[in-house]
């Protein structure tokens, strides 16, 4: 099973010894990232530093003047934690050491978007605003995702590139100081509080027969009782529809999914186009459609009808869950890589890698992905190295 991991430039970057280190480890890929959310990442090996601190969401390579004039919205380019062409610098070095660079490319997450254009935001049925999604919905945001996609995925020297958050975002994120627990949510609750009520959703939820008020009101009514309970556990799509009602939930889901199909139809034809021939496209994906976030909810014969293939969170026992909808739909090309957290601070487990690997594989995986190299210890990283060597990876 092929096996990349994932790491961000400033891992690399003036740490002489960051790619040799990632080769030792018995992996022959990387997956650097070339577009990525805010984020507060430790560095636990790197000589100069300890702490990088991404304040924003940006690209972490100089974005095309030319491509983006008059655009907006636009790319934001990265501070000091990722100066210059970031990207291209890690990947040269990555790719000296003898190792495949693919590019990872985060889509519709960022909170400086919601923040200087805000009409760009999913609104929930309360009328609340979540900055950090980016509504799909809207043509200029969608439009924007599917250039972005192009220019981040296809930078010099990548042989393919993973876009995360290709689909709908919604109310969970680690949002800074998150004060969201209070109320536990299940999926389904998650999913109504999802929901968005912008006014190219409305449009859509009416282009399907709804009236868009008396659809956010069934939204708030359904989530009554969660508020009351102090929380629900409820979850899967029957839930939703007990919460929501099967007629309206199967409204919105079919509004939902129609955006999204089209936003990742757009998004790999814009890929391919950009990259030509042999280039490999995947996505971070989830098999229930109406999920939200990093691994957005898909159709799996749909999306392996799409992409090349499907990256699928599979700690803590999901591939049970999350491979066997995708294996029923493969075809003898298509990638199904069972993504693993290795960092033991963050509810990982590198001890048991190797034998989530072996039954990753007998539910139809094809592919290994673990996250993440640059924010593992030195400890995860040798227990890393062990388990790997001592499975049939490579």
């Amino acid at each position: 099973m092929r096996t990349s991991v994932f790491l961000y430039p400033w891992d690399v970057i003036g740490d002489p010894g960051a790619a040799a280190r990632i080769v030792d480890l018995g992996v022959r890929q990387v997956t650097l990232a070339a577009a990525y959310h805010s984020t507060r990442a430790l560095t636990p090996r790197h000589p100069r530093h300890r702490v990088v601190t991404a304040e924003h969401a940006a690209v972490l390579y100089p974005p095309d003047a030319g491509r983006w004039a008059g655009r907006e919205p636009r790319p934001y380019p990265a501070g000091d934690w990722a100066p210059g062409d970031a990207y291209g610098e890690a990947a040269a070095e990555l790719a000296a050491a003898g190792l495949d660079v693919h590019s990872w490319v985060i889509l519709a997450h960022s909170s400086r978007l919601g923040a200087e254009h805000p009409e760009t935001s999913v609104v929930n049925a309360y009328g609340d605003r979540y900055p950090w999604a980016p509504c799909i919905a809207r043509p200029a945001v969608a439009a924007y995702l599917v250039e972005l996609a192009a220019e981040a995925a296809v930078r010099p020297g990548a042989r393919g590139t993973e876009l995360e958050s290709c689909g709908w975002y919604g109310f969970a994120h680690l949002h800074a100081h998150d004060k969201t627990a209070g109320v536990a949510l299940g999926d389904a609750a998650q999913y109504l509080m999802s929901l968005c009520f912008c006014s190219a959703c409305r449009e859509g939820y009416a282009g399907l027969g709804a009236d868009p008020d008396e659809l956010a009101a069934s939204v708030t009514r359904g989530l009554e009782p969660v508020w009351r309970a102090g929380g629900s556990s409820a979850s899967g799509w029957g839930a939703v529809e007990k919460l929501l009602g099967a007629d309206r939930a199967a409204l919105t889901l079919d509004w939902r999914s129609q955006v999204a199909r089209a936003l990742q139809e757009s998004a790999v034809a814009a890929v391919r186009a950009a990259a030509g021939p042999g280039f490999q496209v995947l996505l971070h994906a989830d098999p229930a459609p109406y999920r939200t976030g990093a691994n957005a909810g898909v159709d799996p014969a749909h999306i392996l009808g799409v992409a090349d293939g499907v990256v699928l969170p599979c700690t803590g026992g999901a591939a049970d869950t999350v491979l066997p909808p995708f294996a029923d739909h493969r075809t003898g090309s298509s990638v199904l890589a069972a993504n693993f957290n290795v960092v033991g601070g963050m509810g990982g487990a590198p001890s048991s890698l190797a034998r989530d690997a072996a039954r990753a594989r007998e539910l139809g995986a094809t592919e290994l992905r673990l996250y993440h190299a640059g924010l593992a210890s030195d400890g995860d990283l040798a227990t890393v190295a062990a388990e790997l060597a001592g499975a049939v990876t490579g």
